[in-house]
C-alpha cells in the first residue's frame, strides 16, 4: 500500500471521526432526557401505586354492570402498542414487536393493532403484521396527562361501541436502566386483581352518594394513569437503550479510529523505510 493507501485510510478515519463526534451527541441528548422522564417516573410510579391501593379497596363496593368493568361478547382485541418514532435505540422496537408477535401468535385474526411510533409502524409493515393506519397517535420526550386521555378516549370507543371486546396496551416496562422488559397491561373490561403489593378487604368501602356517579369519576381517571404510567415507562425505555446505543458505538468508533491509525502509521513507516532504501541503492549504484 502506497501514498494512495495512506489517503484513503486518513478519509477513512476523518470519516469515522465525524461520525463519532455525532454518536457522542446523541448519547448526551439521551442521556440528558433520560434524567427528566426518569424524574417523571419516580413521581408517577408512586402516585400510580397510591392511586391503584385505593382503587383496590373501593372496586368491591362498586356495581360490577357498568360500562368500563362488563364485558360486551365481542371476540375482537384490541392492542395499543408503544414504540418509538426514532430511531437509534438498539433492540427497543424490535422487542416490543416480538412480544406482539407471541401475544397474536395463531390468532392474528381476532387482533386489532394499533401503534404508537413511526418506527413500530415500520416495523410492524416489514413483519407483515396488520395495524390500524388511521390511528396517529404521538407522544412526547415526556408524557403528558392530555396524550393518555387522547389514548384512553379512543380505546373506550372502540369498546363501547362493541368494535372490540378488550382492550390492552403493549409498552415497555423501565425496572432499572439495565433491565427493560416488554409488558402487556389490560385496560377494558377494566378488573382488579389482588397481589402481593396490593390487598382488597373483606368488608365493603363504605360509600356514600351515588356510586354510578363514583365510577364515571374514578374509572377513567384510573385509566388515564394506568395509560400515561405504560408511556413513561415506554419513554425511559426508550431513552435508555438510546443512550446505551450510542454510548457503544461511540466506544466502537473509538477502537476502529485506533485500529486504522497503527495501520496507517505502519504504512506510513513501510513507505518512508522503502523510500530510504532506495536513496541508499541509488547512492550504492552510483559508486
Amino acid at each position: 500500500m502506497g501514498v494512495a493507501g495512506l489517503v484513503i485510510l486518513k478519509k477513512r478515519i476523518k470519516s469515522i471521526e465525524n461520525t463519532k463526534k455525532l454518536t457522542k451527541a446523541m448519547a448526551l441528548v439521551a442521556t440528558s432526557k433520560l434524567k427528566k422522564v426518569r424524574v417523571s417516573l419516580y413521581t408517577n410510579d408512586t402516585y400510580f401505586k397510591s392511586y391503584r391501593e385505593v382503587m383496590n379497596e373501593v372496586i368491591p363496593s362498586l356495581p360490577k354492570e357498568n360500562r368500563y368493568m362488563q364485558s360486551n361478547g365481542s371476540k375482537k382485541k384490541l392492542i395499543i402498542v408503544i414504540t418509538s418514532d426514532m430511531g437509534m435505540c438498539g433492540a427497543y422496537n424490535n422487542n416490543v414487536i416480538d412480544k406482539l408477535k407471541e401475544i397474536t401468535k395463531g390468532h392474528e385474526e381476532d387482533y386489532l393493532i394499533a401503534v404508537i411510533g413511526e418506527k413500530g409502524k415500520s416495523l410492524a409493515k416489514r413483519h407483515r403484521i396488520k395495524t390500524l393506519d388511521k390511528y396517529n397517535q404521538t407522544i412526547s420526550d415526556v408524557p403528558t396527562a392530555t396524550e393518555a386521555k387522547s389514548i384512553f378516549e379512543y380505546s373506550f370507543n372502540m369498546f363501547s361501541e362493541e368494535k372490540v371486546g378488550e382492550v390492552s396496551i403493549l409498552y415497555t416496562w423501565f425496572k432499572n436502566p439495565i433491565v427493560k422488559e416488554p409488558k402487556e397491561c389490560r385496560l377494558l373490561p377494566l378488573t382488579f386483581e389482588e397481589s402481593e403489593e396490593d390487598h382488597i378487604g373483606e368488608d365493603e368501602f363504605d360509600i356514600e352518594g351515588n356510586k354510578e356517579e363514583l365510577i364515571e369519576s374514578i374509572v377513567p381517571s384510573y385509566c388515564n394513569a394506568m395509560i400515561l404510567n405504560a408511556m413513561i415507562n415506554s419513554k425511559a425505555s426508550e431513552q435508555g437503550n438510546r443512550m446505551e446505543t450510542m454510548n457503544s458505538a461511540t466506544q466502537n468508533a473509538d477502537e476502529l479510529i485506533a485500529s486504522l491509525r497503527l495501520k496507517y502509521n505502519r504504512v506510513r513507516q513501510g513507505a518512508i523505510t522503502q523510500e530510504i532504501s532506495e536513496i541508499i541503492g541509488g547512492a550504492q549504484a552510483q559508486s
